[in-house]
């Protein structure tokens, strides 16, 4: 058996999102989190973005189980996707499985997946690796981080966190737990860089409450507010206000309402009696008395926010009667879609208070202070910054420094950097293969690169279609082509240029019958070759071209 550990990030570094690190030691593999990401701008079509799970699927044999440190989609969102590939049990607490239960029931897989529902402070086995679940405050409850002890030393991995005094429910973060493992000696620290840029501590939940406090307060239209679906605390909070202003609330979102569900049914709300009631009955109610919460805090085109703000929606029409408070932060990328929705939801006279100098917001992750204290405590030897684009964990390192970490400890790794630890040391010196894996549809049909390469030309340069009719009998083209074009010029405007385009493509055609060539593919390729060159040369651009023969 080799004698070394093996921490190999297959998501998360370098990126926000698709959050996955595998552990390895002999012939132990054990997984922690299995997030999904958001598509970039440029990847047309794509609904979600996993990660490879190449080296897994070519080590199942290996793999003793998959932890899931909380219930975020950037850390549990890929796992009905994962085990469509994979057979492994999960281990994780009670919030987090529920919500995982739902996503394996919607791909058919819930009951041929093990799932084990741990507490705050289990400790289990598997293979060499022991595993501790430690609480830690977040934006979603059952949020833990996780002591692993291997034969080399013990390894903690923060998962995302924040230091709250004053959480809303399940306590403070066990500061106390973490300063004795690092009494013990801890090897390493793989800690949440999300929030490296910001200085001081984060603010707590409650002063979230405080400000809907006093946006209800005297407010006599409809209040709509947008939150992320998976945001418990928040969600408790507005109820908890809407019930004190005599306000009915009703939730509208699928994610959302199966969120709600879920954490009622497992006691993490505590809901007012008759607060909540059917969106299909809200219209019956005076618009002072009601409260509507929605999903699509990131300007998703599919949300409830944004059929209301596009007249799409169903059952809720937005007028100048509504109040619409945003309590959440754009999402790296989404900053765009969220300003259409916003200006849409002006455009139809609401009051759209989403500023973020309002306290409608509060980070779940740990800011700079917070930081420090965790490598205080903790004192790793050796500190890997993740959950973050490449500065942040470099600003995450400099942290690291500050509080004595030895620069030479310090691992600012890639995804699919093999992180090797032994008693000479820690070296990085092999990768296995990482990458992202496009997801288009429901269905869960992946994206491959030369169809995404497709989709970006299309979306550039257009697409033309060149129609050559044939005769069935002696394979002669029998008139001239017809061409059609999508998203590259408007026909009518460009008749010189389409005559242009028929003369190269009869001049190919020709040329092909003087050389005797009569296969369709061969006359296709070269009709393609010499349009592309030719249209290059005129225009500077390269939209797609089809040749298509049809025999008559």
């Amino acid at each position: 058996m080799t004698s070394k550990l093996k921490i190999i990030p297959l998501g998360g570094l370098g990126e926000i999102g698709k959050n996955m690190t595998a552990y390895e030691f002999g012939s132990d593999i054990i997984v922690v989190d299995c997030g999904m990401g958001f598509p970039d701008e440029d990847m047309y079509g794509v609904d979600i973005v996993l990660p490879d799970i190449s080296y897994l699927k070519s080590n199942a044999a290996n793999i003793r189980g998959l932890i899931l440190t909380h219930g975020h989609e950037d850390h549990i969102g890929a796992v009905p996707y994962v085990l469509k590939e994979l057979d492994i049990p999960i281990y994780t607490l009670p919030l987090t499985a529920a919500l995982v239960e739902l996503k394996l029931e919607e791909h058919d897989l819930l009951y041929n997946t093990q799932i084990f529902t741990k507490k705050v402070g289990s400790v289990f086995r598997l293979g060499c690796f022991t595993i501790e679940f430690i609480h830690v405050n977040h934006s979603i409850p059952d949020s833990v981080a996780l002591a692993i002890k291997t034969p080399v030393g013990t390894v903690i991995q923060t998962g995302d966190f924040k230091i709250d005094l004053t959480p809303i429910s399940g306590g403070m973060i066990d500061l106390a737990r973490l300063g004795q493992l690092g009494n013990e000696g801890v090897l390493a620290l793989l800690s949440d860089s999300t929030n490296v840029e910001k200085p001081g501590y984060s603010d707590s939940e409650r002063k979230v409450g405080e400000s809907f406090d006093k946006l209800f307060a005297g407010c006599d239209k409809r209040i709509i507010i947008t939150t992320f679906a998976s945001n418990v605390h928040r969600l408790q909070q507005i109820i908890s206000v809407a019930a004190k202003y005599g306000r009915k609330v009703a939730i509208t979102g699928r994610s959302m309402e199966n969120v709600l569900r879920v954490a009622i049914v497992l006691g993490y709300m505590d809901i007012p009696k008759n607060v909540l009631v059917d969106l299909e009955h809200i219209n019956s109610l005076p618009k002072d008395k009601v409260v509507i919460i929605s999903t699509g805090s990131q300007g998703e085109s599919m949300s409830a926010l944004y059929r209301m703000a596009f007249s799409e929606h169903k059952q809720v029409k937005i007028d100048a009667g509504d109040r619409v408070i945003i309590s959440a932060s754009a999402i790296p990328g989404n900053e765009n879609t969220i300003s259409r929705v916003i200006d849409e939801l002006f455009h139809k006279g609401a009051e759209v208070i989403y500023d973020r100098h309002t306290d409608l917001h509060v980070s779940g992750h740990a800011c700079q202070e917070e930081q420090k204290m965790m490598l205080a405590l903790v004192k790793p030897k050796y500190f890997i910054p993740v959950h973050g684009e490449h500065r942040m964990l470099v600003k995450h390192a400099e942290l690291g420094q500050l509080m004595g970490v030895q620069p030479k400890n310090i691992v600012i790794a890639e995804n699919g950097q093999v992180i090797e630890f032994s008693k000479k040391g820690v070296s990085c010196e092999s990768t296995v293969p990482v990458g992202a894996v496009l997801v288009d549809g429901s269905g869960g049909g992946t994206v491959g690169s030369v169809v995404m390469h497709d989709r970006q030309r299309l979306a550039e340069d257009g697409m033309i279609v060149v129609v050559l009719p044939y005769s069935s009998d002696d394979h002669r083209i029998l008139s001239e082509p017809e061409i059609v074009t999508r998203g590259f010029i408007y026909v009518k405007e460009a008749e010189e240029l389409m005559d242009e385009l028929k003369r190269v493509t009869m001049e190919t055609v020709d040329a092909c019958d003087a050389q005797n060539i009569s296969d369709y593919t061969a006359i296709k390729m070269r009709v393609k070759n010499n349009l592309s060159g030719y249209l290059y040369k005129v225009t500077r651009r390269s939209p797609m071209i089809l040749p298509v023969i049809t025999e008559i």
